[in-house]
């Protein structure tokens, strides 16, 4: 029987915490239990294994990462949206890298749901492409180049890789300006009637 006030959604918020704290590849159902304080066995009412769970806290993620990168775009437009998606995403990751690593692989969970996930987020920033008279072809290279540089960031981040006592966040605000640029020389020209 699961214990009273235990379901579906407190197991994996809490499973997501404890990526963060420990890492995804440290999570067992054993030591999630404990953190629950249930036994293992009564975390298959809500979970089907650790993949189901890893599936889920990534699932989780992408939709954090959704609701913040939309947030950051309310009130703002063009290339201020893109830079403040950008902001949103990056500290999302760095503040979330258990998370944020078990987001990284929502290709091998290829389902309708996991593309759910992300969609939201992709037709966010096609939305604010559009809006700088980009192309879809561009915007779909874009897309690409912006997960590249921002995932990537993020993961030397979180994996302080980074030696040069240089400051990150400076370096994070210099590359996202360079990326700015290249976008800006995409665009087609402005037809003027």
């Amino acid at each position: 029987m699961a214990r009273a006030g235990l379901d579906k959604e407190t197991v994996i918020k809490r499973a997501a915490e404890l990526a963060n704290e420990v890492g995804i590849e440290k999570i067992t159902l054993k030591l999630l239990a404990e953190k629950l304080k249930v036994q293992s066995p009564s975390l298959y009412n809500h979970i089907k294994g650790i993949e189901d769970l890893q599936k889920e806290i990534m699932l989780f993620g992408w939709k954090q990462m959704d609701q913040a990168m939309t947030d950051a775009a309310v009130c703002v437009s063009g290339y201020e949206a893109l830079e403040a998606i950008c902001r949103a995403f990056y500290q999302y990751a760095t503040e979330n890298p258990g998370v944020f690593n078990a987001m990284l692989w929502y290709n091998k969970f290829q389902s309708e749901e996991a593309q759910n996930a992300t969609e939201g987020m992709f037709s966010m920033i096609y939305r604010v492409f559009s809006t700088l008279n980009i192309s879809k072809e561009n915007s779909d290279h874009l897309i690409r180049t912006y997960r590249g540089f921002l995932e990537g960031f993020a993961l030397l981040v979180n994996n302080h890789a980074f030696g040069n006592p240089l400051s990150i966040e400076e370096s994070f605000e210099i590359s996202l300006q360079v990326i700015i640029a290249g976008t800006k020389a995409l665009e087609r020209e402005k037809v003027v009637f």
